[in-house]
């Protein structure tokens, strides 16, 4: 019949090869987009080899924030941190064997990003994760008190006596405890992430990452209420590094 247009056609094959295009461009699309941070990669042959792939790294591209401020990424800048580590052998690939305390190096386990050396914030502008002794309209619930950390003694993995817990920090945006406000020998008071330690029976508190010892070089904050999203990235990755670097024996084989 004249006029007809899918007579002659197969109208599921053609819907099938434009579905086909579309998604190939769509993950060229996206594969190019997360390349605007950590690219191009460092090569260990030259510092002069630009380590892209394909696809290729896009054009800067600038983004509004809500604070009002911009960033632009890619933005040309390289992580320019010492690496304090060296390879094990000159076969490429190898592995890095730290060369100082890993833990507060950031090598390996303990590795931290360079963010923003600022807090984050709420809606409203105010540092979301603060201490209850900030965050006055949040209390620990009457049911929980036997509960409440504060007060308890902290152990590292030694089971020797760490600290004692002074305080709680608060997510407001994500109402969470996220960290503990610890005080060790000397008055001196670190903040442990929440999600690595364990409150056991008798009001004790078990931090396994790291020894009691180790507590005196948690990265400290600037202010004593307010910590940053670098600071929160440097204790989150000492404590993380802990798991391999707190011991000579937990870098040994397994088996």
């Amino acid at each position: 019949m004249q006029g007809t247009i899918t007579g002659s056609l197969d109208v599921a094959q053609v819907v099938l090869y434009v579905f086909w295009v579309f998604a190939a461009g769509l993950i060229f699309y996206l594969r190019r987009e997360d390349k605007r941070e950590g690219y191009p990669l460092e090569s260990e042959r030259s510092a002069h080899i630009r380590v892209q792939g394909f696809p290729w790294i896009p054009e800067p591209k600038t983004f509004r924030l809500a604070n009002g401020g911009t960033v632009m990424a890619p933005n040309g800048r390289g992580d320019d941190r010492p690496v304090r580590a060296e390879p094990f052998s000159s076969v490429p690939g190898s592995p890095l064997v730290p060369t100082g305390n890993p833990m507060v190096d950031g090598v390996g386990p303990a590795a931290y990003a360079n963010r923003a050396d600022a807090p984050e914030l709420t809606v409203e502008g105010h540092p979301s994760i603060v201490p209850l002794r900030v965050a006055d309209d949040h209390v620990v619930p009457d049911e929980d008190r036997d509960n409440d950390p504060r007060g308890m003694e902290v152990f590292g993995a030694d089971r020797m006596l760490a600290g004692t817990v002074r305080d709680l920090w608060v997510d407001r945006t994500e109402p969470q405890i996220r960290y503990l406000e610890v005080e060790i020998a000397g008055g001196r008071h670190v903040l442990v992430p929440m999600t690595m330690v364990e409150l056991k029976a008798g009001r004790k508190v078990y931090v396994r990452s790291i020894l009691a010892a180790q507590f005196a070089d948690v990265p400290a904050l600037r202010n004593p209420d307010i910590v940053t999203k670098l600071e929160e990235d440097r204790i989150t990755g000492y404590f993380a590094g802990g798991t391999l670097y707190a011991t000579p024996a937990r870098q040994e084989p397994l088996f």
